[in-house]
């Protein structure tokens, strides 16, 4: 005996064969849509955390960025990936992303190198949000690309590091240009830094002091936040 064709729009309506639970229209469980949202989180995270612990933190050691990164940028690629589904513009969700930074960033001064790194995560959590555009390949290649100019430009940079600090100084009978050499040789011995290069700035004849800005190349990978300080703040 032949079994009857089987018609999918009636086993639709009524439901035949479809074990799934909707809720006001939404899919309690739909696996498919896990998977693919754990494994595009799973290299989100893995790009953003080898981004800050290896490259950001390890010169730094500044844990209350890479607090603030890798929560970032969780929160960053659930609210795009979310937002696929809902047909929100992508101008929209970067106005959105772009909002969130400026309240708790606007209101302190973000040195450049963490603001860097900062919108180099959004990026990248933008991009793994948004999904596959194209293949798999493509996918994995983006962000083996972020990870590997990020490697290639900090090692080109350590390699030629070299750091600024403003020295108010009262020699100024040494700022004279014919004694530029007496002037960097008792820099280099009263601050004990390999200075290079010094810049002559704003000059106070009545106090005989002088803003010099000085170029020298650091003992270690730790950038000095403070280099450009003039004066204590009471």
């Amino acid at each position: 005996m032949n079994m009857p064709d089987f018609d999918p729009e009636i086993a639709r309506e009524f439901a035949v064969g479809d074990s799934s639970v909707n809720i006001l229209e939404v899919p309690f469980f739909d696996g498919p849509s896990l998977w693919r949202m754990l494994i595009l989180f799973g290299v989100n995270l893995l790009v953003c955390w080898i981004i800050t612990h290896f490259f950001y933190y390890r010169k730094s050691q500044r844990r209350d960025y890479y607090f603030t990164y890798m929560l970032f940028s969780m929160a960053i690629f659930f609210i795009l990936y979310l937002l696929q589904d809902m047909k929100v513009e992508v101008g929209i969700a970067l106005g959105l992303f772009g909002i969130f930074s400026m309240i708790r960033y606007r209101t302190e001064q973000l040195p450049i190198r963490e603001m860097t790194y900062l919108f180099v995560l959004i990026g990248i959590s933008i991009i793994n949000g948004a999904g596959m555009a194209t293949s798999y390949v493509s996918f994995i290649a983006v962000n083996v690309l972020f990870v590997l100019v990020i490697w290639v430009l900090e090692a080109v940079g350590m390699s030629n590091r070299k750091a600024h600090k403003i020295i108010s100084y009262e020699k100024i009978e040494l700022i004279r240009p014919d004694r530029r050499e007496e002037l960097l040789a008792d820099l280099r011995e009263r601050t004990g830094l390999e200075i290079v290069k010094v810049q002559v700035g704003s000059i106070d004849f009545l106090r005989d002091t002088a803003f010099l800005k000085v170029t020298y190349i650091p003992e270690d990978d730790e950038p000095n936040d403070i280099d450009m300080v003039t004066r204590f703040k009471g």
